[in-house]
């Protein structure tokens, strides 16, 4: 019967890139978690979790003008 390994297992996640270069340095970065001790990963993690809220943030910043407000609907002219 084979030994099992006493060690930690590299996890070995395929990520395909998204198009988006922060998006894709995040999900890349993620792979060092094989490589870190467990008490590594939470900072790893974190220093993800915030990039990719940055990148979140910066889709909410509008670079143009703002959109023009709906107007509101006319009434119907078919009761005339």
């Amino acid at each position: 019967m084979p030994a099992e390994p006493s060690g930690p297992r590299p996890l070995g996640v395929a990520v395909a890139p998204t198009g988006q270069p922060a998006v894709d340095a995040g999900l890349a970065r993620l792979a060092e978690a094989d490589h870190l001790p467990v008490g590594g990963h939470l900072g790893m993690y974190e220093d993800v979790h915030r990039g990719l809220r940055d990148v979140l943030a910066s889709l909410d910043q509008h670079s143009g003008p703002p959109a023009p407000s709906p107007t509101p609907d006319r009434p119907d002219r078919h009761d005339q």
